[in-house]
This record gives structure tokens, C-alpha cells and sequence, in this order.
């Protein structure tokens, strides 16, 4: 029987198993009308088992429920090029239900261009399986380390042998196939294409690998999005949009020229927020550092020009400048008194010393923070401005080493925070309280005219004696907010430790390290969603 006589003859246009299948049905009277007149033809041939000994019947028994023709399409098994295929039936009764096949490795098959080839069962359903799973994998973001521990198991696939991932290595990251993880540092943002590739269990040479494609996303690095536009040098007020300062103290010795006593240095950094640079604005914020070594006192300040004020920047040069400078010259002028007081306070902190010794810090820090406020006024009365365009906030601290321990005073204003800290006893001073409004962005500054009424000056003084500490800290709420998010994580000394966890990965606090204003100033571009303030920090250390 030459069934090729009539297959041969039909005009297949199917490009794939739908289309064959489609054809199929669509010519299913046909094929078996042209099958039983082949096979009476065949019946008259003395030499049918000759010519089909070599045969291979694929057969039910005949009670068994008739296959449709999509079954008969199913059971089709794909063989090598230039093979011929030959249906074989055992009689006509089977032939209407519904013709079984047999394939023949020794015939020419199917052209190859009419029928495309027919994969394996369980190829094709292991395949379809691959690609019907739902593989997730969470999304990167550029720059910051990525792990995910891939489970495979979780496919439900028990045919499932080697398997690994191909185009990670183009965006930064590598899978470990001995931890089964995606490791890495994400380098370029967009939805990648990656290929999850898998081989069955029982694979061998010449066995296909299966493929999946998979959407991989890397998130763009937060940062990469706000530009940093410079502030142009000639408008008024201009100042750079970043700042850092480190003043070293030499450790000394006695007369002899034995026993080092070490004494800290300061460092200090101030960095443009991003909101600003967004849009080519100026830096807001200032300090001032100082050591005045024929005394051996230490200032310090920050202040935070008001984003809403115009000319606020100059208004916290200025605060910073003069109380500074007036600080060091009234110092040098009381220094006799001003440090006889603190002697006496140290030995009895009785109401008496302790009225006493506000009265003559106020002498000092309330004088000098008053003069900066009159310096203000005479800036805005010259340039024919309002007050209020210069609002800023100020925090000063003035500190000496005495045998007995450290004096430290203080006044503040406005937000922001002081505290003196020190991680080897969990031991922490806040030195005032934050002026914080009840919404974001509220706060009082030092240019409001209560602020500079004496007794609001000395109720915002602050003074203590304490052996010795890891840091003094000032910082205006570019800090704050996103290291302490509330006023009440001030007072919190675990809040205290994790900003000196977090400054000493970078910033080398060793004694005489000049390079730790570059890295304190770096430091300042930490990233916290939210808060893209004007930052500004001095740490005496």
C-alpha cells in the first residue's frame, strides 16, 4: 500500500502543530474515505506481509473507545530525514473509528517544508510545564548589593537536573550555583531579559536544554535621578555648595617633656541638600569651628538658614561668624573669672554655684548670641530687607578640659540637635531642647524678637562638667530628621549609637586625621528617602 500516493498529493499548508491539528480535523472524511480504499487495494496484494514485515503497529484492542483525530495526530513520532512513513490497519471496522499508525524508520518521510517536525510527549509537555511556571525575581537597584537564593524545587518539577542562568553577568551580577544565589551589585537600571536554562535529569548528549526568559528589574539608584545643578557664583550672598574644616590640636607634654596629654580636634563639613541642588539653589546652612590655643577653649556652631527666608544664608554666615568671634574675644577677656566659677561648680553643684555659673555663661554665650542677632539687623537695615529674610536657626558650644573634666556649654535655637555622647559608658547629654513645630518644616529662629529677650537668652542656656566623651555633636535637621526622625529619639542613646556606628565606616575618628573633613563631608550624601535638607555637622572628638 502507497499511502505517500495520497499524502503526496495534498497540499499541507500548516506551519505549525495548531495549524496541523486544524487541518486534520477539517479533512478527517477525507482521509479516511482515501485510507479505506487504499487498504481494499492493499488486501488484493499476495505480498502485504513482505512488504510491511518490518512494521512497527502502534494498536488498541478492539474494544477499546475510538481515538479522535487529535489523538491520532498526538501519537505521531518524528524520525531522521529521507524515512518514509506507512499507516498500517487491521481491518475497516478499526479504519472508520478511527485509523491507528505505524512508522516505518526505513521510508522517506513528510516533506520536510509541508510539516514541520512534531516534538517528543514528554519533551513537549516538560516544556510547556517550564513555561507556564510563574518565576519571580525581586527586583535590584543599582549599586546596592543584591542576593536572592533561587529554589528551584519550588517549580514542583522532579524532572529537573543542572540548571543555571545566562546574561547576569552583563548587568553585574553572578548566580552561584554551589549556593544556588544571585550575587552581585547591580550596574545599569532598566527590565532586563536573563534565561533561566535547564536540563532534565535524565539529559544526555544530543538532549535539548530548555529555556526560560525571565524579567529581571533593576531599579535606578535614587540618587542618579536628582541632578546637581551649581549655584551660580554671582548672586547675592553667594557661597559654595559645600564646606568642610579640620582644626588640629596638638597633644602636649608637662615641662620634662613626659606624660602626653591628648586633646581632641574638631571637624566639621556642611554639603548643599538635594532639593537645592534640584534646582540650582544655594546652601542655607553654616558653621564655625575654633580653637583658641592661648586659652585652650573650644567653639563650635551650626546654623540652618530658613528654606523659606530669601537671604537666609547670610543670615546664618553671619550668626555663626560673630557669635564665634565674639565668643573667643569675651573667652580671652573672663577667662580668670568665667574659669574659677566652673572650678567652684565642679567641687559643690549647690543652687548658689550653679546660679553663678549661668550668670557668667550668660555673659559669654548670651552676649555673643545677641551681638549676632544686632549684626543681622544691621545686614537686613543696609540692604533695605525685612528681617525675617535672614531667619536662621543657631546652635553654639563653648568647651574646655579642666583636670576634673570636661566643661561643656551651649545655646540653641531653633532645631536641630547637641548632645554630648560617649559609647564606651552609653552615656549622653542633650544640651537643650529642639524648638520643632508640630508640622514638618515649623521651628523658631534666632531673628524672632522674643529670642533675644534676656530671659528667653538664659533659658536657653546649658552647661555641665563630665569626665570625658566620645563626641560633641552638633547638627542642623538635615541630620536629624532622617538619623532621629523625632524630637523624643534625641533623648534615646541607642539613636546616639547607631549615628556613630554609621559615621565611623567613614569617617576615621583617629587623633590628628586631617582627612576626616573629606570624609565627613562625604559622609553627608548618605541617601534617605525624604530628606534632601542642606546638611550640616561639627564633632569635636
Amino acid at each position: 500500500m502507497d499511502i505517500l500516493k495520497y499524502m503526496g498529493s495534498l497540499e499541507i499548508e500548516a506551519k505549525d502543530e495548531e495549524q496541523l491539528s486544524r487541518f486534520l480535523n477539517e479533512k478527517e472524511s477525507e482521509i479516511k474515505g482515501s485510507i479505506l480504499a487504499l487498504w481494499k487495494e492493499f488486501s488484493d496484494e499476495k505480498t502485504a506481509e513482505s512488504e510491511n514485515k518490518d512494521a512497527v503497529f502502534i494498536n488498541e484492542e478492539p474494544s477499546t473507545k475510538a481515538e479522535t483525530t487529535d489523538e491520532i495526530k498526538e501519537d505521531l513520532k518524528i524520525v531522521e530525514e529521507n524515512k518514509s512513513v506507512e499507516i498500517s490497519v487491521s481491518n475497516e471496522s478499526i479504519l472508520s473509528q478511527g485509523a491507528d499508525i505505524l512508522i516505518d524508520e526505513n521510508k522517506t518521510k513528510f516533506e520536510p517544508e509541508k510539516i514541520e517536525q512534531i516534538k517528543d510527549k514528554n519533551t513537549s509537555s516538560f516544556e510547556l510545564q517550564i513555561k507556564n511556571k510563574s518565576i519571580i525575581i525581586p527586583n535590584g537597584k543599582v549599586n546596592q548589593d543584591y542576593c536572592f537564593l533561587f529554589k528551584i524545587e519550588e517549580l514542583g518539577l522532579t524532572e529537573i537536573g543542572d540548571y543555571w542562568f545566562e546574561g547576569l553577568e552583563a548587568i553585574g551580577l553572578i548566580f552561584n550555583s554551589d549556593t544556588n544565589e544571585i550575587k552581585g551589585k547591580p550596574n545599569t537600571a532598566g527590565d532586563h531579559k536573563i534565561k533561566l536554562k535547564i536540563k532534565r535529569n535524565d539529559w544526555s548528549d544530543g538532549k535539548p536544554v530548555f529555556e526560560r526568559q525571565i524579567t529581571f528589574i533593576i531599579n535606578p539608584d535614587p540618587k542618579s535621578l536628582w541632578k546637581n545643578i551649581p549655584t551660580p557664583n554671582d548672586i547675592e550672598y553667594y557661597k559654595p555648595d559645600s564646606d568642610k574644616c579640620f582644626v588640629k590640636v596638638t597633644s602636649s607634654t608637662n615641662i620634662f617633656g613626659l606624660g602626653k596629654t591628648h586633646k581632641k580636634d574638631i571637624v566639621a563639613a556642611s554639603q548643599r541638600g538635594r532639593s537645592h541642588a534640584q534646582e540650582g539653589k544655594p546652601r542655607d546652612d553654616d558653621f564655625y569651628i575654633r580653637y583658641i590655643s592661648e586659652v585652650d577653649w573650644y567653639i563650635l556652631s551650626v546654623a540652618d538658614g530658613a528654606g523659606s527666608a530669601k537671604s537666609s544664608r547670610k543670615g546664618s554666615e553671619i550668626a555663626c561668624k560673630t557669635v564665634g568671634e565674639v565668643c573667643e574675644q569675651l573667652i580671652k577677656e573672663k577667662t580668670k573669672e568665667f574659669e574659677n566659677l566652673i572650678k567652684d561648680f565642679s567641687t559643690e553643684k549647690s543652687n548658689e554655684r550653679r546660679k553663678k555659673m549661668g550668670d557668667s555663661l550668660y555673659g559669654i554665650l548670651g552676649n555673643s548670641v545677641f551681638k549676632a542677632v544686632k549684626n543681622i539687623e544691621e545686614e537686613a537695615k543696609k540692604t533695605n530687607k525685612p528681617l525675617k529674610d535672614f531667619a536662621t536657626t543657631l546652635i553654639v558650644s563653648i568647651c574646655k578640659k579642666f583636670k576634673f573634666g570636661w566643661f561643656v556649654g551651649a545655646f540653641w535655637v531653633g532645631d536641630g540637635g547637641i548632645g554630648i555622647y560617649n559609647k564606651d559608658t552609653n552615656f549622653l547629654k542633650i544640651l537643650g531642647e529642639s524648638d520643632g513645630g508640630e508640622y514638618a518644616g515649623q521651628t523658631r529662629f534666632l531673628t524672632m524678637p522674643e529670642i533675644t529677650q534676656p530671659t528667653e537668652l538664659y533659658r536657653r542656656l546649658r552647661f555641665d562638667i563630665v569626665d570625658d566623651f566620645t563626641a560633641l555633636i552638633l547638627m542642623t535637621d538635615g541630620i536629624t530628621d532622617p538619623k532621629f526622625e523625632t524630637d523624643a529619639n534625641l533623648l534615646k542613646v541607642e539613636k546616639w549609637n547607631e549615628l556613630w556606628q554609621d559615621l565611623s565606616k567613614e569617617v576615621d575618628f583617629s587623633d590628628d586625621n586631617e582627612a576626616s573633613a573629606d570624609q565627613l563631608l562625604n559622609w553627608l550624601d548618605f541617601w534617605s528617602p525624604g530628606n534632601h535638607d542642606d546638611r550640616t555637622i561639627a564633632i569635636l572628638f
